[in-house]
């Protein structure tokens, strides 16, 4: 019987924390060609993804694939991200979760060219990220492989 990673169940752990606290939950996801993603608001092979209950609808997040609507620019999109794509789980407010090591599957599909990620700015579900924690705090993740 092989080991099962304990990532899915720290992923889940980090954003019930989140709710419970009020905090905004946001992942960070390592897009691949396994990743279902809005293309335009990828940068650099990343997007940074609102996951909270009012920017998601039909939000699963199984041990394999993390699923939910959200909309983008007003446009709803339905959005598949593998668990091992997702690099980071956290809270907007104050930075505070977890990182973890992604190993991209497929190095030719590890970033994808888009001519408009890099004119677009990161976005999530309708509310884009700020440029940190609030009130200058630096977020600690912690790194698990």
């Amino acid at each position: 019987m092989s080991e099962v990673s304990t990532k899915p169940y720290l992923i889940r752990a980090i954003f019930q924390w989140c709710v419970d606290q009020g905090l905004t939950p946001y992942l960070s996801v390592h897009v691949d060609g396994r990743t279902q993603v809005p293309r335009a608001f990828v940068q650099d092979g990343q997007i940074v993804l609102n996951v909270s209950m009012d920017a998601t609808q039909n939000l699963v997040m199984g041990n394999e694939l993390i699923a939910f609507q959200a909309r983008f620019g007003g446009v709803a999109h339905h959005i598949a991200v593998p668990v091992d794509n997702v690099s980071a789980i956290y809270a907007r407010e104050n930075g505070h979760g977890m990182a973890f090591e992604v190993n991209p599957s497929d190095p030719a599909e590890a970033s994808e060219p888009d001519a408009t990620a890099s004119e677009s700015p990161p976005a999530t579900a309708d509310t884009p990220p700020d440029d940190g924690p609030k009130g200058g705090a630096r977020g600690r993740l912690k790194l698990v492989k």
